[in-house]
This record gives structure tokens, sequence and C-alpha cells, in this order.
């Protein structure tokens, strides 16, 4: 029980650490969430400091869900309640990071991570259907919803064990709840498109 606390707590602690804020902070002096859309994650950092730097957080931040996972595997094995719990535990350290006072990014980036990893042919076939919604509106986070709302769908018809199933329904919460201002603006077409810049140096709301 003890250990299985351990790898949690880590997890949460490795989700913690928000390569955004630190790319930013390192290259430009600035913290990234005063600028562009104001959350900390890769499609911001596209926004602020352009492709290299996005590229490097977006996959930092991805591994981010894959090494929580594999802890939480390490001490309770494949596809149980203590390896998604992880998972879990990574995700809300992204978004509430205790390094950074508590305000960090969405977690789509680490959500892909903890999603490949727990359930690699559903997370892909629901990925690859979102990549085609950002492709077709440009909006990243229409397709972060998408992503997050087929994968349960999938995994239920698929038969995937319970721990999977309520860790991808629980993420897709987490998910539609950070990205709840995101919808308005998609409904009343004021969201910020993919490769849209930074305007003035202030945030763009």
């Amino acid at each position: 029980m003890a250990l299985e606390l351990l790898v949690i707590v880590a997890s949460y602690l490795l989700g913690s650490i928000s390569f955004s804020v630190l790319f930013a902070k390192f290259l430009k002096g600035i913290d990234i969430r005063q600028y562009g859309s104001g959350n900390a994650g890769a499609t911001n950092t596209l926004r602020v400091l352009g492709k290299g730097p996005a590229i490097m957080v977006l996959v930092l931040d991805v591994l981010k869900g894959v090494v929580a996972i594999w802890l939480g595997t390490w001490v309770g094995g494949w596809g149980t309640w203590v390896a998604a719990i992880c998972g879990i535990a990574a995700i809300i350290g992204h978004n509430w990071p205790l390094y950074f006072h508590f305000r960090g990014g969405k977690g789509i980036a680490t959500t892909i991570g903890v999603l490949i990893t727990l359930c690699l042919w559903p997370a892909l076939l629901a990925g690859v259907i979102a990549i085609l919604a950002i492709f077709i509106t440009r909006y990243v986070s229409l397709g972060s919803l998408i992503l997050v709302a087929l994968t349960p769908i999938f995994l239920l018809v698929i038969g995937f064990t319970q721990p999977v199933l309520w860790t991808s329904i629980i993420i897709a919460a987490f998910a539609f709840w950070r990205h709840r201002i995101n919808i308005v603006k998609i409904v009343e077409g004021r969201e910020n498109k993919i490769g849209s810049k930074v305007k003035g140096g202030n945030r763009v709301v």
C-alpha cells in the first residue's frame, strides 16, 4: 500500500513539471501563462515560442503520461487501478502543478501519453479522427475534445478492463471541464485557431 501511494504521489509530482513554463522562462524570460491563450501547453508554446520549443514541450508532456502509467504498472500490474490512478495523477499534476502555484495547462498532451500507454488502439483510432478534425477546422481544442470523448466509447465497444474504461471517462470529464471556455468560444466562432500569433505580446482572450 505504501509503495502504491508513493508511485501515485510521484506521478503527480512528475506531472507538475510544466515544460511550457520552464522553456518560456529559459528562452525568453517570460511567464507563458501571461501570453497567447494563457495556457501552459504545447499549443500556446507554438503560438508564443515557435515550432521547436512547442515540439519539445509536446513530446515531454506526452512522456509524463507514459512514465506515470509505467510507474503504476511496475507496482500494480498492467491495466490495474494503481496504473490508472497514476495516469490520472500525472494529468492532475499538469493541470494543477505544485511547483507553479497550481496554474498549469489543460492536460491533453499528458492525456495522450496516458491513453496510448493504457489502450493504444482505441486511443489511436480516436486520435486519427481528432487529427482530421483539427486539420479541417484548425481548432486544436475541438480535436482534443473529440479524442477524449471517443476513446471511452471505443473502449466500451471493445470491452477493455474497468480501470482503463473508467480512467478514460474521468480523463474526458477533466478535459471537458478544462476546455469549458473553449467550448463556448467554438460555438461563438471566437476560438483561436492553430498557427495564430500573439498580438502585441499580450494574452489573446
